[in-house]
């Protein structure tokens, strides 16, 4: 088998993955390839793993047998026509995706974000920040989305005393599946957590601001085009919202020039919610288990449907 490796690897990396592969499986690593090599490299692939760019797959791609994106998500797909099957890292972030945006969340409720800067300026000023502080305990949740990353987000804030509602289109296990029911629940929310995926383009508008009750923070470990964010700058901006914690923005890296740099009332968590030190190894465990599956002529895991994207 001829494999691209265009997912980024190390040494080590690269010398686990050769181990654990069978012998007549022949590596090419993106990596110690130039351009042009890369383009023959690509055209001659059985099997590719990573997310190389939609334009290398503009080619008569004969050999190639399947791909494992090494994301859970893969919107810039959406287009393309491939017969062959493809997977992605299904719920490989979901837990690490949910504790961030937990973590975010807690940190505003206690102000940890601004203990931090007041710690930078040696200030104390405990007391006065103490009056501000809030706890988990029976707050309204609202989980826009039921797939791998809402069920996790929903396990970890069971524990803290909240009532939660989740949401889905056709998930008979969510609580609300029409607009016009999650709509109606809003003025009662005090918590709203965006786990959409790209394909909710906009989904929270201005009139889903509108609705929700004063105060209350909104946070998004999705898809940033999911959100208005000119509603949302709005919302921040008049008192509408309290905060908002963003692990994604609808432009990313985040323009210097964006004012969420500077909104005291914003986290940002940089797109960082399914990271871990171990990240690497771990997509390389799963591409290794989708493998040998592919070799015996097994079920591979986590097949997707480009059209869907997410």
């Amino acid at each position: 088998m001829r494999i691209l490796v265009y997912t980024a690897l190390n040494e080590q990396q690269q010398h686990q993955l050769k181990e654990e592969l069978s012998t007549d499986s022949e590596l090419i690593f993106k990596s110690q390839l130039t351009d042009e090599q890369l383009i023959r490299a690509f055209d001659t692939a059985e099997i590719i793993l990573g997310n190389p760019p939609v334009s290398l797959f503009k080619r008569n791609l004969s050999k190639l047998r399947f791909w494992q994106i090494d994301s859970a998500g893969f919107d810039q797909y959406q287009d393309l026509k491939l017969s062959i099957p493809v997977a992605n890292m299904g719920t490989f972030f979901a837990l690490s995706c949910a504790e961030t945006i937990v973590g975010g969340i807690l940190c505003f409720y206690r102000q940890i974000h601004q203990l931090v800067r007041l710690q930078s300026a040696k200030k104390w000023k405990g007391k006065q920040i103490r009056t501000k502080l809030q706890g988990m305990q029976n707050k309204n949740v609202l989980i826009l989305g039921s797939g791998a990353i809402g069920i996790a987000v929903k396990s970890l804030l069971s524990g803290f005393g909240c009532q939660i509602r989740t949401t889905a289109r056709k998930n008979p296990a969510a609580d609300l599946h029409r607009q016009e029911d999650i709509l109606a629940v809003l003025p009662e929310i005090d918590l709203v957590i965006n786990t959409l995926p790209g394909t909710a383009e906009k989904y929270v508008s201005a009139s889903f601001f509108a609705a929700l009750k004063p105060g209350c923070l909104y946070s998004n470990v999705g898809r940033g085009n999911t959100t208005d964010e000119k509603a949302l700058q709005s919302a921040l901006k008049n008192g509408k919202l309290s905060g908002a914690v963003l692990d994604v923005t609808q432009v990313e890296p985040l323009p210097e020039d964006h004012v969420f740099w500077t909104m005291e009332n914003v986290i940002l968590t940089q797109h960082t919610g399914g990271g871990d030190q171990y990240e690497t190894e771990g997509k390389l465990k799963q591409f290794i288990t989708n493998i040998n599956r592919f070799v015996k002529g097994q079920p591979l895991q986590d097949l997707v449907d480009l059209r869907q994207g997410y």
